[in-house]
């Protein structure tokens, strides 16, 4: 599959003081590799190095070592900067404009005639759910609506990629679910998003794979899935069983065909439910088993899945002693 995103061995120092010049490591020998239409996502705490690496991307930094290809061209390069489509943080729109002359204005910045931004206004505002909307006056739009107006301007000059910094921050629920239905359509269009984020409940519902940064480098990359599994809290393998709590001697019964690290963790009038290890598949069919060959009823098994939450504590939390 073709990238859209290449990293290789990149780093960026910092210097800082005027007096006493102390040198900060931003990015530590960084790889890192998007596909062509597919959502990636890009976390970390802060101070992890994120921002320094969006900004080698779009070409507003340089690095000190290794290098970056966007669309198969030198980051940064006028080319490459020409298919890219660029939301950042806190994109501040001129309290003047309407929805319309804001996307005028900035479509004229990408060097877009106004006949080319007049082609497109009407599929992009139908696009962004602002329909009926774009003569209002910016200052009266919700958040929501101008991260829409946003996405729109990043949209003109139909880019192949997109690299979007905290689409879904500050946004109540409804707005959230709006940016994720709209990310999910430009992938369907072939797009490439690249998109930075703290909220990881939006991340694993939106990205197809994800990077876990900290304090430069890069701690971890796959699916929110191979990012479980490799989970030490994933390798655990238990699971939770519900069993009626008129079940008598469940404990003595599965002890008796070593089935180990057996905990009850919730007992009351309906339902027992337990905790064991079973790290293999093979584990939870014996479990099964048992439990049917001595007629106990099975109320709901569950096999235990760490949040992706979980997974970048455990990630950014265990950075070498030097990094520290």
């Amino acid at each position: 599959m073709a990238r859209a995103i290449y990293v290789n061995q990149l780093s960026k120092v910092y210097t800082e003081g005027l007096l006493f010049r102390r040198k900060h490591k931003a990015l530590r020998e960084v790889n890192l590799e998007v596909k062509s239409g597919e959502v990636f996502g890009l976390l970390g705490p802060n101070g992890a190095g994120k921002t320094t690496l969006i900004k080698i991307l779009l070409g507003i930094l340089h690095p000190n070592q290794g290098k970056a290809s966007v669309l198969d061209m030198e980051a940064g390069s006028k080319a490459a900067r020409r298919r890219i489509g660029y939301l950042p943080e806190n994109l501040i729109f001129p309290r003047h404009h309407t929805g319309r002359s804001a996307l005028y204005f900035y479509g004229r910045l990408s060097e877009l005639s106004d006949s080319q931004i007049a082609a497109k206004e009407h599929e992009l505002f139908d696009l962004v759910d602002l329909t009926g909307r774009q003569h209002e006056p910016v200052r009266r739009y919700s958040k929501g609506m101008r991260q829409r107006l946003g996405l729109a301007q990043a949209l003109l000059h139909d880019p192949d990629l997109l690299i979007l910094d905290e689409p879904t921050d500050g946004l109540d629920p409804m707005g959230r679910s709006q940016i994720r239905d709209l990310l999910s359509r430009l992938k369907e269009r072939g797009k490439t998003v690249f998109l930075n984020s703290h909220i990881l409940q939006e991340v694993e519902l939106i990205c197809d794979r994800v990077a876990v940064m900290a304090l430069g480098e890069l701690r971890g990359m796959g699916t929110i899935d191979q990012l479980i599994q490799q989970n030490p809290m994933a390798q655990r393998g238990t699971v939770h069983v519900d069993v009626p709590s008129s079940t008598n001697n469940i404990e003595t019964i599965l002890a008796e065909f070593q089935i180990q690290a057996i905990k009850p963790i919730v007992n009351n009038e309906v339902l027992t439910r337990i905790e064991i290890a079973a790290p293999h598949q093979a584990d939870v069919d014996k479990v099964v088993d048992i439990l049917r060959q001595n007629q106990i009823g099975i109320v709901r098994l569950e096999r235990y899945r760490p949040s992706l939450e979980q997974v970048f504590m455990s990630i950014v939390g265990s950075a070498p002693p030097h990094l520290r």
